[in-house]
């Protein structure tokens, strides 16, 4: 099984102040088709319809993917989760307390928040590894068995990676093991026609 992954987006997210003194905190944690930046020697592009099977999960809106300021919760009612063309969207009714007014929602309206992330886990079918034709290793991602949370963050800080560089190694192992067996064929081929020219 592979192990839980985070990957953050930039200017995604806004906060406004409704008149119930509650507020609401509306972003993407995720964007379709657009090419992450470099990660551990690949860069990564989810695929539309990558989330139809998660977006019942109960999934938690926290900080900074951090289980001690929790924000808002779907099966709570204070997360609402959605896909449109463009991605991941979410919708966070967030607690009015002075902590988080102070942590989040005041660092957010002066700009100085605004990214967001999501945490996942990938299917087990749910990616496909490619070179494109600058080189450049890709991980298509086209459906999460898991979605956990959807978080604004200060740093776009890409956490528990091992599961993505396991991913990647597996992949160019099986390459190599490709070439190679192509090589090894290529030769036994020759070494055929070679022993039928000389008959």
């Amino acid at each position: 099984m592979l192990d839980r992954e985070t990957r953050c987006y930039s200017g995604e997210i806004r906060a406004e102040q409704q008149d119930t003194h509650a507020t609401r905190i509306m972003g993407y944690g995720s964007v379709f088709n657009s090419r992450s930046e470099p990660l551990w020697g690949f860069r990564e592009l989810i695929k539309p319809g990558a989330f139809d099977g998660v977006l019942n999960d109960d999934v938690r809106a926290l900080f900074n993917h951090d289980a001690n300021f929790i924000l808002g919760r779907t099966m709570a009612g204070t997360l609402a989760l959605s896909v449109d063309e463009r991605g991941l969207q979410y919708d966070i009714s967030a607690p009015d307390t002075q902590t988080i007014r102070d942590l989040v929602l005041a660092p957010m309206q002066r700009g100085d928040i605004d990214q967001s992330s999501f945490g996942f886990r990938v299917a087990q079918d749910g990616e496909h590894w490619y070179e494109d034709d600058e080189g450049i290793v890709i991980r298509e991602i086209h459906r999460f068995s898991r979605l956990f949370d959807v978080s604004p963050v200060t740093y776009p800080a890409y956490q528990d990676t091992d599961s993505a560089v396991r991913s990647l190694k597996a992949w160019q192992e099986a390459k190599e093991t490709g070439a190679l067996q192509h090589a090894i064929n290529q030769r036994k081929a020759r070494e055929r026609l070679l022993t039928l020219l000389n008959v």
